[in-house]
């Protein structure tokens, strides 16, 4: 996946920007790490049970300009780019994508296109 100033996570219907004010203690806030290099980067466990658990994850990195940025969903081990919403079972993974993405969306950090 590359960066792009909109983003799809695979197999979703929405689109997302990232807001026009957005600044990096608001993103620290949220839980991104800032890097050497100046680019943040946010990892969180979509699993509805424990955020300890080894499962698919969401991964949103912002480049240092804060002009650009990408989002995924991903397997356990990071390797792979997984499409959540297919299949029945994955619907607790769904609804703990949306809590986070709401959270951003809150926060500033995140704007639906």
């Amino acid at each position: 996946m590359v960066y792009g100033t909109t983003a799809k996570i695979l197999g979703d219907t929405k689109t997302y920007k990232l807001s026009t004010n957005v600044k990096r203690f608001p993103l620290r806030d949220a839980g991104f790490i800032e890097s050497k290099g100046g680019k943040f980067q946010l990892e969180r466990s979509l699993d509805p049970y424990s955020p300890f658990n080894q499962g698919y994850k969401l991964k949103v990195a912002i480049q240092a300009d804060m002009k650009n940025f990408k989002m995924v969903t991903l397997t356990a081990n990071g390797m792979r780019e997984v499409n959540i919403f297919k299949g029945n079972d994955n619907q607790g993974n769904i609804e703990q994508l949306e809590f986070i993405i709401n959270d951003l969306k809150e926060r500033k950090i995140l704007e639906e296109v």
